[in-house]
């Protein structure tokens, strides 16, 4: 196979697509997508999401320390688009989308009760890196769709129909392939 060689640039793809929200000093309301979020620790439970400091949101994600990451799915697919391409200088998101904001646990921040996950964050530490600035959060509170459980209290996030970010474009994620560790799982 021949490969093409291309300049040095950003292609780890897909990415989890998620919708940010959180609440300015005065008390409004804002949404923005981020396909820049990962994973960052288990104990303490932490994340990343990554900002164009020209943002709306970013002075706000600076001066409150706050946010909820959504996870997006089928359904928020259009909202997901919106909240990405829409400002919250000049738009109420949760108003023109038909969201509802509910009161979170451990921040001030709204999570957005269509998504199947919230994730409560308080953030630790702002890196500014150049074109981004990198939020690294704790996550102090996660709020899980009951229908997506099972009687065992097994989590069924495939059931909501969850989303990825490629390369300018929202997917639906897949079929099942494997489960952790069936490579080296012995045979019956």
């Amino acid at each position: 196979m021949s490969k093409e060689s291309w300049k040095p640039g950003n292609m780890l793809y897909p990415l989890p697509v998620v919708m940010v929200s959180m609440v300015d000093g005065a008390g409004k309301y804002n949404i923005i997508t981020i396909a820049w979020a990962g994973t960052v620790c288990t104990d303490p439970p932490m994340v990343s999401i990554s900002v164009r400091p020209e943002r709306y949101s970013c002075p706000i994600l600076r001066e409150t320390g706050e946010f909820v990451i959504n996870l997006t799915t089928r359904k928020l697919a259009f909202a997901t688009d919106f909240c990405g391409v829409r400002s919250g200088r000049n738009v109420d998101k949760f108003s023109a989308l038909g969201l509802t904001p509910v009161e979170a646990s451990k921040v001030r921040a709204p999570l957005i009760k269509e998504s199947p996950v919230n994730l409560e964050c308080k953030v630790r530490q702002v890196l500014p890196l150049g074109s981004h600035d990198m939020f690294l959060a704790e996550i102090v509170a996660v709020h899980v769709d009951e229908r997506l459980m099972d009687d065992k209290h097994k989590l069924h996030l495939e059931q909501a129909e969850p989303i990825v970010y490629s390369h300018g474009e929202y997917l639906l994620c897949g079929e099942r392939l494997g489960t952790f560790g069936y490579s080296v799982r012995k045979k019956k």
